[in-house]
């Protein structure tokens, strides 16, 4: 895929593929090419910061989760992110929330703004969270408390 990004289009495209098997198998290659290539999101902003706030199924809300703060993202673009990712701090599956904390301190990494809010809810996580969000944000605190 990386030495081919003429095909990329076409794996974004199954992220709203009629059967889900597909959308799921493209969420998961897609947020896998962009850890390496995140400037090949870029074209689609809009329609995955659309897609992030209509998801209902777990496996693209954890993939989007982890991709989104891959993009820049202007002041709009941010607080739309972090309303979906803060919704998804509520969905039932705990590795939406478990990517949602993710996410969120990802985009914290650029935005001091949301920095203490996002120290606060990681805090919690390790309070109350499932196993995993406790594991991810012991990691993710520790990342956060050196900037």
């Amino acid at each position: 895929m990386s030495d081919n990004p003429k095909i990329f289009p076409k794996l974004v495209v199954g992220l709203w593929s009629a059967d889900a098997l597909v959308r799921m198998r493209a969420a998961d290659a897609t947020e896998k090419v962009t850890r390496e290539h995140p400037e090949f999101l870029r074209p689609y902003k809009q329609k995955l910061l659309g897609l992030m706030s209509e998801a209902r199924e777990q496996e693209l809300r954890w993939h989007l989760a982890v991709m989104i703060p891959r993009l820049l993202l202007n002041a709009r673009e941010r607080q739309i992110a972090i309303s979906s990712l803060n919704r998804y701090l509520d969905d039932r599956s705990s590795i939406v929330k478990t990517f949602a904390l993710q996410g969120l301190a990802d985009l914290a990494q650029n935005e001091p703004r949301i920095l203490p809010r996002v120290v606060e809810i990681l805090r919690e996580a390790t309070r109350n969270g499932t196993p995993a969000m406790k594991a991810r944000s012991r990691k993710l605190l520790t990342r956060l408390e050196r900037i």
